[in-house]
């Protein structure tokens, strides 16, 4: 099952994902190309309010075209923690601070030619703080209860994946 590269050539290399295009053999002795998107991971947090209210944030996705509603998340920084990451977005995207912080697994986004691995994580134990927007972040926070949330994405109201997984994942863990 295995496929062995041969070739790998960069065809762009950016300030967030490099592209290849490598030749690879495959299990049965064949050869095929295969176009990879390497993206270098990022977190993705749900702040989770004692009285089961969360925080999201909606924010227009260029490459879609349209305003999406998703917990808050970003790119994971060189030599950064995914902990740290997750700290650190959940302050910038919504004034929060954290003092109970749980590790909730993992997410690949689309193995099929994207090396991107989210972690995601819950928020609780919430003080509210100043955002801390970077320059390029427009973004309105909405709050909202958790099982309206979950309501959501059931409807096709929220359809962002690593949102829809954070959101059931914090339910499941909840009940």
């Amino acid at each position: 099952m295995r496929e062995k590269t041969l070739v790998s050539r960069t065809v762009f290399a950016g300030k967030i994902i490099t592209v290849k295009v490598d030749q690879v053999e495959l299990g049965n002795g064949r050869t095929s190309s295969r176009e990879v998107v390497l993206h270098p991971g990022a977190v993705a947090v749900l702040p989770l309010f004692e009285s089961g209210e969360v925080v999201l944030v909606k924010q227009f996705r260029y490459p879609i075209g349209e305003e999406l509603l998703e917990v808050p998340a970003g790119k994971l920084d060189r030599d950064e923690s995914t902990d740290e990451c997750a700290l650190r977005e959940l302050r910038e995207e919504t004034g929060l601070l954290s003092r109970k912080l749980s590790y909730l697994g993992f997410i690949y986004t689309s193995p099929g030619f994207s090396s991107e691995k989210i972690h995601l994580y819950l928020a609780e134990d919430l003080m509210q703080l100043e955002q801390q927007l970077d320059p390029d972040e427009i973004l309105e926070t909405v709050k909202l209860p958790l099982n309206e949330a979950v309501r959501m994405c059931q409807e096709g109201k929220i359809n962002d994946a690593k949102t829809v997984a954070l959101i059931f994942l914090a339910s499941m863990r909840r009940s």
